[in-house]
């Protein structure tokens, strides 16, 4: 069975390889097969022709609306802070503040540490967290702790799973 087999296999792959051959020189003697139109105005038949396209009326006609500015919608440096704890005594120099920064899990910050984008921690009260530029400067934003009851900004945890 073999010996039948392979003769007629080896007769259609020759035979196909063949007529793929003829079809791709026949498409190339007709000349669309190797040379595609290279630019838009050559299908036109005109370079002139291929007309600018106003990117921005086409998006209105689309139905896009203009985007508002960024300056506007850009966060307020204290807007992006949330104080959530501190550690303030006047027995110990290693006074902290518990700080959350753009909504991510709050970080430990000791005072003189950078909290976020050149401020540093000053000083810490039961309450507040005063930060600013640098040790002598007078505080540029103040933290202060939520009210009992008020909602905290951090995440609850995960439910556990059900059973």
């Amino acid at each position: 069975m073999q010996s039948r087999f392979l003769p007629v296999a080896l007769a259609f792959l020759i035979w196909a390889l063949a007529a793929g051959s003829a079809v791709a020189w026949g498409l190339q003697w007709s000349g669309r097969f190797l040379n595609p139109p290279r630019s838009a105005g050559t299908v036109l038949g005109n370079s002139a022709d291929a007309a600018a396209v106003d990117a921005s009326a086409v998006a209105r006609l689309l139905g896009a609306v203009e985007a508002p500015t960024v300056a506007s919608v850009a966060p307020t440096t204290a807007s992006r802070m949330a104080l959530i704890g501190v550690i303030a005594s006047s027995a110990t120099a290693a006074d902290a503040a518990l700080i959350a920064v753009d909504g991510k899990p709050a970080k430990p910050f000791l005072i003189g540490s950078t909290v976020i984008d050149g401020l540093l921690l000053q000083a810490v009260t039961p309450r507040k967290a005063m930060l600013g530029s640098g040790g002598d400067a007078p505080p540029s934003i103040t933290l202060d702790m939520p009210q009992r009851g008020e909602a905290t900004p951090t995440r609850s945890p995960a439910a556990p799973p059900a059973r």
